[in-house]
């Protein structure tokens, strides 16, 4: 045998032996890069539902955001997406989750969302009860009596008793957490980054649709 052909063949004998590349290769892993819930959470709309599990508090959600944002502006128009603020039981936290749910009820989201993570991780702002979001809120809002009267609203409580009792659903350990079509939870724990989680939740987001 020649020594070209002899090479030839123990690179292929070597290549054979190694593992495939399973995320390269696009395959789904159960377990690995995502799980099934045992039992269906209620989707909010029609279609398939992604829903990320944040907290302004979280500096990997801050560190996150600008490539969901980019990543939610490419998703099909059978998919909806929306973000659900947890507070783990933290007062802290359910004062940011009451300040997300409050912006987005007044319609300050849009202009002050990247503001409130900024103010937090950047300039370190205490927003950590009510008294503080209430002065960062003052001189930035449309309309501050709406805002006062919204946060402290009996809707605005129940709405984050309703994302944290969503996230027990999902099964989730922390932030920030995706989950698909109330029936899959993104665990992705081979990802090397953010973009790679998302890579895993488009290809869970075809598995639910496949299985519609």
């Amino acid at each position: 045998m020649k020594r070209s052909t002899l090479r030839k063949l123990l690179a292929l004998s070597i290549l054979a032996a190694l593992p495939a590349p399973a995320f390269a290769a696009g395959e789904l892993r159960e377990g690995v890069d995502y799980v099934r819930l045992k039992s269906p959470v209620p989707q909010s709309g029609k279609g398939i539902e992604v829903v990320e599990f944040f907290s302004y508090a979280c500096p990997h959600c801050y560190q996150a955001e600008p490539a969901v944002s980019k990543w939610k502006a490419t998703l099909p128009k059978d998919v909806t997406f929306r973000r659900v603020p947890v507070s783990f039981s933290r007062a802290n936290w359910e004062a940011l989750a009451k300040l997300y749910l409050t912006l987005e009820q007044t319609g300050d989201l849009a202009k002050l969302d990247r503001e409130v993570f900024a103010a937090l991780h950047d300039k370190k702002l205490p927003l950590n009860n009510e008294s503080a979001v209430m002065d960062w809120a003052a001189t930035r809002v449309s309309d501050r009596k709406k805002f006062a009267e919204t946060y402290k609203s009996f809707g605005i409580q129940t709405a984050v008793r309703n994302a944290d009792r969503m996230g027990g659903e999902y099964g989730i350990g922390g932030v920030p957490s995706f989950g698909v079509a109330g029936r899959y939870l993104i665990v992705a724990k081979d990802a090397k980054g953010f973009e790679e989680i998302l890579q895993v939740t488009d290809k869970v987001i075809e598995l639910a649709r496949k299985a519609r």
